[in-house]
């Protein structure tokens, strides 16, 4: 990330600015959708109010968890407090798809007994949610390539502009032909659109959590390292996830019998391998002669870890 982006601290996190404005222009949106959801009727701008307070909890709990994730390495947490943004997304994500769950119950019940519905006031409220969810998202802009938190914020703010023109043409509709129906629909159509786009974000951070690894070819690691002078195999190699940019890798190798001395040259080729090729952030390497020799890179004997 440059440094000179005005929009970013020299460490990479959102200015604190413009968070604070982001989640001030949320809560006004929130709270002008509930209170002209109540007062037309209208499901879809509760369920888009819904929307709008999930999103600004998500900002803060983005500001916050992006602070945590910078602390540096300690003996508690040996490698750093990277998960704290990880933790946020996911449990942002799940919150939005149980909120969907609801709504949707919701405007069912409302399709089997309409009610009526202020259309003028619902698409008032709707311009003016569409209006500071464009200026959210502008503010927001310059951090969705910082880390998987903040994009998924910054999606969120995107998604909440698309429900409210969905809102908005429910609005004329019910204006022109008083097609009552239609706010409920809407609030189905823009549940399901959260839910949808919310899932990838809980798979990401997930995976993550699980400690799972990016899609890695491991013969081609191994091939690589063995064609490294004295190594003659590898084996038991782990790969997980810290964050979506950061990947730690240990491996085995077995090399010819040697001096201490000789193997630290061998070890920095193949860091140098798995850094600038493979980009993991963290190497650690286990020498052997001939334990494990022949072996599968990936080795699972039921309880080696």
């Amino acid at each position: 990330m440059e440094k000179n982006n005005p929009e970013l601290e020299d460490n990479g996190v959102m200015s604190g600015n413009r968070f604070f404005a982001v989640t001030v222009l949320n809560i006004i949106i929130t709270a002008a959708e509930f209170i002209g959801g109540i007062f037309s009727g209208s499901l879809a701008l509760i369920s888009d109010a819904f929307h709008n307070l999930g999103d600004s909890i998500s900002i803060v709990f983005s500001y916050v968890a992006n602070k945590i994730s910078l602390r540096p390495q300690n003996a508690r947490n040996t490698y750093g407090y990277k998960r704290a943004d990880i933790i946020a997304a996911f449990l942002n994500a799940i919150a939005l798809i149980l909120i969907c769950g609801f709504l949707i119950i919701e405007a069912v019940k409302r399709l089997s007994s309409p009610s009526h519905i202020n259309g003028e006031l619902m698409l008032i409220v709707a311009m003016i949610g569409l209006i500071a969810n464009f200026v959210s998202a502008f503010l927001l802009h310059g951090g969705v390539k910082a880390n998987l938190n903040m994009r998924a914020t910054y999606l969120h703010i995107l998604s909440d502009a698309l429900s409210s023109l969905a809102i908005i043409f429910g609005g004329v509709l019910i204006q022109l032909f008083n097609w009552t129906f239609i706010d409920p629909v809407v609030t189905i159509l823009v549940a399901i659109y959260i839910g949808i786009e919310s899932w990838p974000i809980i798979r990401q951070t997930g995976s993550i959590l699980m400690e799972s690894a990016p899609p890695i070819n491991y013969n081609e690691i191994r091939r690589d390292l063995e064609k490294i002078d004295g190594v003659v195999g590898v084996h038991h190699a782990h790969a997980w996830l810290i964050d979506e940019h950061n990947v730690v890798f240990s491996v085995h190798v077995n090399l010819e019998d040697m001096m201490l001395s000789d193997v630290q040259p061998i070890y920095s080729k193949i860091n140098k391998v798995l850094k600038s090729k493979y980009h993991f952030c963290h190497v650690t390497i286990q020498a052997e002669t001939t334990r494990g020799k022949g072996e599968g890179i990936i080795f699972n004997r039921g309880k080696d870890i």
